[in-house]
């Protein structure tokens, strides 16, 4: 891969600092627009940046199904007005019942 340099320049957007890219770079590399990572100074003036590009699509897809899951809730709730149930602090307290000793394990491999 031949090594190509982009500059970086400074953002702020709100109360929060950033780094900005041109969108060369995404033009570039379109699989890394909404990729997530880690940042790690190696030097006064060097960054590592190390972005995990596996999860990005599976992002994408578990967005989209509970895009259209909302989607088809919103349909029938305005097709079906009638079968809304409000939720009560009966049906909160059961759920909390059922849950008490669920854990679950955010390292384990899916």
């Amino acid at each position: 891969m031949t090594s190509k340099n982009y500059r970086v320049t400074h953002a702020k957007v709100g109360n929060q600092h950033g780094f900005r890219l041109p969108s060369a770079f995404f033009k570039d590399f379109p699989h890394l627009a909404k990729a997530s990572g880690y940042l790690e100074v190696v030097s006064k003036n060097t960054l590592l940046i190390r972005l995990d590009t596996e999860d990005v699509e599976s992002d994408e897809e578990e967005s989209l199904m509970m895009s259209l899951f909302l989607d088809f809730l919103m349909k029938d709730i305005i097709e079906n007005p009638s079968k809304l149930v409000p939720y009560t602090q009966e049906m909160s307290d059961y759920m909390d019942d059922l849950l008490a000793d669920v854990t679950i394990d955010e390292d384990e491999d899916e």
